[in-house]
């Protein structure tokens, strides 16, 4: 077996340098920021970023179904039953039948939630505050609009019509209205 340690021809032929490669950035950075703020949840709060991301999109939008959440998040279904198992066994959850539909339940935050967000939510928000610090008001914005702009392209590709990132929502220490669906933070 031979281990190469120069670049390849082939590298060189295509044209693809993966650090120039859009979709490897975004995903390096997304990584990174997630990675440290998933640090930051587990640590001082003991949550896993779906979880945190659940907490929020209930906070936000009220009770909802696990479809409801699924396509407000872009977590796939098994991260988001996942995530709302664990919440409901430190009782941070509850759980309701669907009034329309008997196969499905409504997920709704206890008075427990409610408060563990309103802890939490400052603290996003400051880390927010300190990535975004080197940014002028008008580079953030713009950031965003462009992040819309290519999910919107991403679901377009997939064939998906889901959420984009909403560029004018406040931030709550994740996307509004979706991510990237392999993506964590």
């Amino acid at each position: 077996m031979t281990v190469q340690s120069q670049p390849t021809d082939t590298a060189a032929a295509t044209g693809l340098k993966l650090d120039a490669y859009l979709p490897y950035r975004l995903s390096v950075a997304s990584n990174a920021v997630s990675g440290l703020i998933a640090r930051a949840y587990e640590d001082r709060f003991g949550l896993t970023i779906p979880q945190w991301r659940l907490i929020c999109v209930l906070a936000e939008d009220g009770g909802l179904t696990q479809g409801a959440i699924v396509a407000r998040t872009g977590m796939d279904k098994v991260t988001v039953s996942r995530a709302a198992q664990g919440l409901f066994k430190r009782r941070l959850l509850e759980r309701s039948d669907h009034h329309a539909d008997g196969r499905s339940h409504v997920l709704a935050l206890t008075l427990e939630g409610s408060r563990l967000h309103a802890e939490i939510a400052p603290l996003a928000l400051a880390y927010e505050a300190a990535l975004i610090a080197g940014l002028s008001p008008d580079e953030v914005g713009l950031l965003k609009r462009l992040l819309n702009r290519l999910q919107a392209a991403a679901n377009a590709l997939a064939g998906d019509a889901g959420p984009a990132l909403s560029a004018t929502s406040p931030a709550s220490g994740r996307p509004n209205g979706g991510s990237p669906r392999r993506t964590v933070g």
